[in-house]
């Protein structure tokens, strides 16, 4: 597992599948901030909030300037259904290798239950316009997340 992001870092470039298998990459938002979330698994009830949450601001984060890309280890077709199921707008991506959920912090130990387990740690990276971390948030939670990533940057 390679560390957790820094502001000021360059942002690990990625190519994945969409939930239609198309290939997605961060080079091809070049221009644009991007909000990449890192989240456990399609379909669980904190990952399908935090999915919504962001499908609801999605409008005002794309008029800010953001692009917003989820980033979970589901294959393209748990995502197409989810999608579906969720009437979710977000651009959903599929790391079955978690090589990028590893590249970006997002994936090793974490506290769950009391319990040390391996796992995706739900993360928020904010790549600006050039590649760039602006801002490296571990450990979010599911739920008033996006409404807070809205207040911190004044969106």
């Amino acid at each position: 597992m390679s560390g957790r992001l820094q502001p000021g870092d360059t942002a690990p470039g990625f190519t994945l599948p969409d939930a239609d298998g198309r290939p997605v990459s961060l080079a091809g938002h070049a221009g644009r901030k991007v909000i990449v979330y890192f989240y456990p698994a399609a379909m669980t009830p904190g990952c399908t909030k935090q999915a919504c949450d962001f499908t609801d601001n999605l409008d005002v984060l794309s008029e800010a300037g953001y692009d917003v890309i989820g980033v979970s280890p589901d294959k393209p077709e748990k995502l197409a259904t989810f999608r579906d199921r969720e009437n979710l707008k977000v651009t959903l991506v599929g790391d079955p290798e978690k090589k990028i959920l590893e590249a970006y912090g997002a994936f090793g130990e974490k506290k769950l239950y009391g319990k040390v387990v391996t796992g995706v740690i739900r993360s928020t990276v904010i790549v600006d316009e050039h590649g760039t971390v602006e801002h490296a948030l571990y450990n979010v939670k599911a739920t008033g997340h996006v409404a807070k990533l809205i207040r911190d940057l004044a969106v």
